[in-house]
């Protein structure tokens, strides 16, 4: 049926999209309860709706105030309903639909509103055209009362399933947090307190017997005193951290008649219901959480059950947020003190040095760096990396990092350090094997000799920024090389000019995920280059690249920079490790005896030092299968002289004879003996040192 002329549903609309093959299942239900039902029959060649006197009824119109015409329903229709009415009739007749069926409003005599329920049948003539609609209209207000009931039901199922929902939401997000800050963080974010209904929460930690307040929102709400209390304080926190039981506040009334301390100083907040929950682990208190409401009163006992699975929830992760801290606390403890607490004030270098725990949890790694400030100028830089990541690896880092210091601080040459310290790691009762760096660099000539096992090759940044890599022969992982017996670590001599920096670091400082070494080389060597000129912060600005991409590694860095060239000091020294059949090993030694000829003020002689060193690691890579180690330095005293030491693995001791006939062969040590001002041979354990010295004139 139609009223009027109007927008409205499709035909056969009713609440919910119901079409008319798919009736409620009230409208059969209404004939045993006795509803109203009419009946119309609607001509629409002359317009004109006739209705039975139950229509009447349902409509709520007296029969002689109904002249045939549905225009006149206009009065119990409300116009709005009307025109829905007239677009469904309008749209099924030109459709050709043969139904339609809907809801609608009316408004009885005495003002009431309620709902009415149609259903047209439609009759066309032979050429489909529409002549006729017949049809019933019934009282549907109980039926659909009984439904508003079920939508009720259902509101209030679905509402218990989304509390629940945001339950399970938080709870799995908590898995994720691995402190206490992450936790509130995870209230916070996941807006789960939001989504049950909640304005804001507190919650409390119990420390020491004491109850600290840890969060608080929204900001601005925190009472003053309330800070840190006691259990037997008069709170809602405190009772439920007595009790070990929920306090669920229903009103603003209650609120204020249960604790009256606190409510004076929160009724701004306009809160008008509370649920305090304990925070129990392991049948023991350790804090407790307070949700807040603005626009409620009382709690049904499907949300009090929901409120508690929460607490629950929030008490496991705390607990395993405090394990972890404590855990955590603990192993940095235990890497820092492995660590050296003080580096040495270097003059003529700035250091700057940094450790990054790992972000994987509460694992600790064997990186370290270490400073030995050694005599002559010079001073020793280590890097290196414990294979593992637990306890026992930083307790072997520790003992590791004793023992390279001792054997630098000995006055061993750098590959006798880390052939001593790789020995010590291997005769350790221990399994694990290390990576390491050693550099030793003399800062009154810039020479540099550098020693890895196994590590990643150091850095240099040059005055400009400009940074690139520093190839250095490498060796085996400390441990491993004298499992295999293969102890001889070549040395590399570079040279550090004023200004220029040099750096150190482990591989969690390069590695990233998806990309090889070469390439996390790079992306550090143009860090370092775009880096700030200060040390202290490139070492910050570097560790922060590692936390900004969440590296899962731990980091050691060691930055070093020459000042300048500086004053040469007594007891200068440098040593070089030349491997036989390597002549690159062989070129560096020369470099450096000439460089350090020449720095140190030897000039004058330099010609005949070069020589004599020359022939004497000649002499010993000839006639002994093993390596010579060169060291130089200055010695003082009644004058400055420069001593020349080679070693080499044989116990036969030189002997000096006559040049053969071709002149060639056999003039070694009467070259040493014509040159220099002193010469010797000492045995050295299973090999000898062949030692020369120059006199040269003090520096002005």
């Amino acid at each position: 049926m139609g009223v009027g002329d109007g927008g409205g549903e499709e035909p056969g609309s009713a609440p919910g999209g119901e079409s008319p093959e798919d009736e409620p299942r009230g409208f059969l239900e209404a004939y045993g309860r006795g509803l109203r039902m009419g009946s119309f029959d609607w001509d629409l060649d002359t317009g004109l709706m006739a209705m039975d006197a139950q229509a009447h009824d349902v409509f709520d119109i007296l029969p002689e105030d109904y002249d045939d015409r549905p225009q006149t329903l206009g009065t119990r229709v409300p116009p709005d309903e009307g025109g829905r009415l007239d677009a469904l009739v309008s749209r099924a007749l030109k459709s050709g639909d043969e139904t339609y069926g809907t809801y609608f409003r009316i408004r009885t005599r005495t003002g009431e509103m309620r709902w009415t329920h149609t259903r047209g049948y439609i009759r066309r003539d032979e050429q489909g055209r529409p002549r006729r609609i017949v049809g019933i209209v019934r009282d549907a207000t109980d039926e659909l009362n009984d439904a508003t009931v079920q939508h009720e039901r259902e509101a209030r199922e679905a509402a218990r399933r989304r509390e629940t929902s945001v339950v399970q939401h938080t709870t799995a997000a908590l898995a994720h947090a691995r402190t206490v800050e992450e936790v509130i963080d995870v209230l916070r974010d996941t807006h789960g307190i939001e989504h049950l209904g909640a304005a804001s929460f507190v919650m409390g930690l119990v420390r020491a017997g004491r109850i600290h307040l840890v969060a608080e929102g929204p900001k601005g709400s925190f009472v003053p005193g309330t800070g840190v209390t006691g259990p037997d304080a008069p709170y809602p926190m405190s009772e439920v951290v007595r009790t070990l039981k929920p306090r669920f506040i229903e009103s603003a009334e209650d609120f204020a008649e249960s604790y009256p301390a606190l409510w004076p100083e929160i009724t701004h907040l306009g809160i008008s219901s509370a649920a305090y929950l304990p925070l129990i682990a392991q049948a023991r208190p350790i804090g407790a959480v307070g949700l807040l409401y603005h626009d409620r009163e009382g709690f049904t006992e499907s949300e009090r059950n929901v409120l508690v699975a929460l607490g629950s929830s929030i008490a496991q992760s705390l607990q395993r947020a405090m394990f972890y801290e404590e855990e955590k606390d603990l192993a940095q403890g235990l890497q820092q003190a492995m660590l050296p607490r003080i580096i040495p004030d270097v003059p003529g270098a700035d250091i700057a040095v940094r450790y990054r725990a790992a972000s994987l949890g509460r694992d600790i790694g064997g990186d370290w760096y270490d400073v030995i400030a050694l005599p002559g100028g010079r001073v020793g830089a280590v890097i290196g990396d414990v294979q593992g990541h637990d306890t026992h690896a930083a307790a072997v880092m520790g003992q590791l990092r004793i023992v390279l210091r001792a054997y630098a601080a000995e006055g061993h040459n750098p590959a006798t350090v880390m052939a001593r310290a790789s020995t010590f790691l291997h005769e350790l009762d221990t399994d694990r094997f290390a990576t390491c760096l050693y550099a030793e660099v003399d800062l009154s000539t810039g020479v540099v000799q550098l020693v890895r096992a196994g590590h990643l090759d150091p850095l240099l940044r040059l005055p400009d920024g400009t940074c690139r890599r520093l190839p250095v022969h490498g060796g085996l992982p400390l441990g491993l090389s004298a499992e295999f017996g293969r102890l001889a670590y070549p040395v590399t001599t570079a040279e550090l000019d004023p200004g220029q920096t040099l750096l150190l670091c482990t591989d969690g400082l390069v590695e990233q995920p998806g990309a090889d070494l070469d390439d996390g080389l790079q992306t550090l060597s143009t860090l370092i280059g775009t880096g700030p000129d200060d040390l202290d912060r490139l070492a910050d600005r570097l560790v922060a690249s590692c936390e900004e991409r969440d590296a899962e590694d731990d980091v050691a860095l060691l930055l070093l920079r020459r000042r300048g060239a500086g004053a040469v000091q007594s007891g200068g020294r440098l040593t070089e490790h030349v491997p036989p059949g390597d002549p690159e090993a062989l070129r560096s030694a020369r470099h450096m005896i000439r460089h350090a000829v020449r720095v140190w003020g030897a000039k004058e002689r330099a010609d005949e030092i070069e020589l004599v060193a020359d022939e004497m690691i000649t002499n010993a890579l000839m006639h002994t299968e093993g390596p010579a180690i060169v060291t130089l330095r200055v010695l003082t005293g009644p004058d400055r002289r420069l001593r020349v030491d080679v070693e080499d693995t044989s116990s036969a001791l030189p002997r000096r004879r006559e040049a053969g006939e071709d002149g060639v062969s056999g003039r070694g040590l009467l070259l040493v003996d014509q040159l220099a001002d002193r010469w010797g041979v000492e045995a050295r354990g299973g090999g000898k040192c062949v030692w020369c010295e120059f006199v040269v004139p003090a520096r002005v």
